[in-house]
């Protein structure tokens, strides 16, 4: 995959894919009947390190400079 892809790719995983997880998120939360305070964390924690793992790929190198570009151009 190219550079400029994995950069379009993770901004439309950031925009659009990432709020539909949070959504998804509290509606799990929701469906367990309020736990407690610890328990909610420690899922909220899980989930929020869930969704990054596997978009892992997709998101390395993208704050730097295009590695194929011309010297200077992001």
């Amino acid at each position: 995959m190219t550079y400029k892809t994995r950069r379009r790719l993770a901004l439309l995983i950031l925009l659009i894919g990432l709020p539909l997880y949070i959504v998804v998120a509290v509606s799990v939360v929701s469906l367990m009947d309020r736990p407690s305070i610890l328990v909610e964390l420690l899922v909220y924690v899980g989930l929020g390190v869930l969704w990054a793992v596997p978009l892992r790929a997709v998101f390395r190198g993208i704050g730097q400079a295009d590695p194929d570009g011309p010297d200077g151009e992001t």
